[in-house]
């Protein structure tokens, strides 16, 4: 979790600190069963942020997957929820779970800006295309061909998505240190 951070923080002019009692707003990071998931955005109060347990590069504990998490907690909608999602992607309602259809909602232009940058197969907030399968069959079905593993990856930030990030948050365009591992 803390080297997720810190790979925000190199990227951008995000900087995380620990919270203290008197401060009613920020971030709370548990390990509870149901799964990796965030708040998005600005909210007042205590914000969710969770981190089902499992092993260090398993499940939610993957690097990308934190680093996923966060950037939903700075703001960030899946990639597909994208108000011009149509134009790249394909969603195949009848391959998707019953009680899963919220995760490939169309959002408006207003949450899911993309900031100036262009539709990102590779952003790591993009799903895989078998996401929330209920038969082992594609529910996101790019409009172009794509290399394998590109749609869903979750080894790292897209240089998409380093930018939108820098943007929306107004971070200096001088800062160019944008690689991890």
């Amino acid at each position: 979790v803390l080297r997720g951070m810190k790979i925000l923080e190199e990227v951008s002019c995000i900087r995380f600190k620990d919270a203290t009692e008197d401060q009613s707003n920020y971030v709370r990071i548990t390990g509870e069963s149901g799964g990796c998931y965030s708040s998005v955005g600005w909210q007042n109060g205590v914000r969710s942020y969770n981190l089902q347990m499992n092993a260090l590069d398993a499940g939610c504990f993957r690097l990308g997957t934190i680093v996923h998490e966060f950037l939903h907690t700075l703001g960030f909608y899946h990639m597909q929820n994208a108000y011009n999602r149509n134009k790249y992607v394909r969603v195949v309602r009848k391959n998707i779970k019953k009680g899963h259809e919220h995760n490939f909602r169309k959002y408006p232009k207003r949450l899911s800006s993309n900031f100036g940058q262009k539709y990102d197969y590779g952003s790591i907030m993009h799903y895989s295309p078998h996401a929330f399968s209920i038969n082992g069959k594609k529910t996101l079905e790019p409009l172009t061909k794509l290399p394998k593993g590109l749609l869903g990856q979750r080894k790292g930030f897209s240089e998409y998505d380093k930018k939108k990030l820098n943007k929306m948050y107004g971070c200096s365009k001088k800062k160019k240190n944008y690689t991890h591992e």
